[in-house]
């Protein structure tokens, strides 16, 4: 099994910024990919970006290209996701996830872990 804790989201105006935060624990070994999606009330689950264990190459939602960065430390087994320019439309939760299916995974159903989501809040 492996644990995820997100932390990080919390209430900003638009044009602002935050980072969120993911660590994971127990079988980290087993993860090839690390991911976010995020879900606003009423939507369907939204993939955001995703990234390999290494940290090596990333792949991005259009929606998301140019103004978040996701980025991994292996030493502390963190994802982080640098949220920049915010806009009410980013409002959501935030969960990340994880998944041993290699290459690029952008469906929800195929990540095996996923963390308790934080809540991002972009006030106008």
């Amino acid at each position: 099994q492996v644990q995820l804790v997100e932390s990080g989201g919390g209430l900003v105006q638009a044009g602002g910024s935050l980072r969120l935060s993911c660590a994971a624990s127990g079988r980290t070994w087993s993860i090839a990919n690390m991911a976010w999606f995020r879900q606003a009330p009423g939507k369907e689950r939204e993939f955001v970006a995703m990234i390999n264990w290494s940290g090596s190459w990333t792949f991005q939602a259009d929606s998301s290209k140019g103004r978040f960065t996701i980025s991994i430390d292996n030493a502390k087994n963190t994802l982080y996701l640098q949220l920049a320019s915010l806009t009410p439309e980013d409002t959501a939760v935030y969960f990340c996830a994880a998944t041993s299916r290699q290459g690029i995974v952008t469906t929800p159903l195929h990540y095996d872990y996923w963390g308790q989501g934080t809540q991002v809040t972009v006030s106008s």
